[in-house]
């Protein structure tokens, strides 16, 4: 359930973040007008007089300024006064070689240990 309700929030947050709100709204206002229209005239009269651009009712007059207020830009003047500029340097190909290897030799199989002789036994005693 808990990650449900975190799919849904980041969803809702993309969804409002992207201004598709005022897509919803005006959709709304467009099926309104139709349904309004299409009371006193014939349906491909009232969808005409819905999208032409003179006739806008209220909702759709306050979804086009909020869509401007939103594309207006947040400096003041219109344009950033200075330019961030990234500057990517090409990075240097790292070359490793792998390490010499000596040849082992045959004496190298046999352990250390294997050439040594057993120690006496018994041990030796101090006396």
């Amino acid at each position: 359930m808990k990650r449900r309700f975190q799919i849904i929030v980041v969803l809702l947050a993309w969804f409002m973040a992207s201004g598709a709100q005022w897509d919803l709204v005006q959709t709304f206002a467009w099926g309104r007008m139709v349904a309004t229209y299409s009371r006193e005239m014939p349906l491909l009269r009232a969808v005409k007089l819905t999208f032409t651009p003179g006739n806008m009712c209220s909702i759709c007059k306050a979804v086009n300024e909020a869509k401007q207020q939103e594309s207006t830009p947040a400096v003041p003047g219109g344009k950033a006064d200075t330019k961030l500029l990234l500057v990517f340097q090409p990075v240097q190909n790292v070359i490793l070689a792998a390490p010499s290897q000596e040849a082992w030799s045959l004496s190298d199989r046999f352990p250390i240990s294997a050439q040594r002789a057993l120690p006496p036994t018994p041990p030796p005693r101090v006396a």
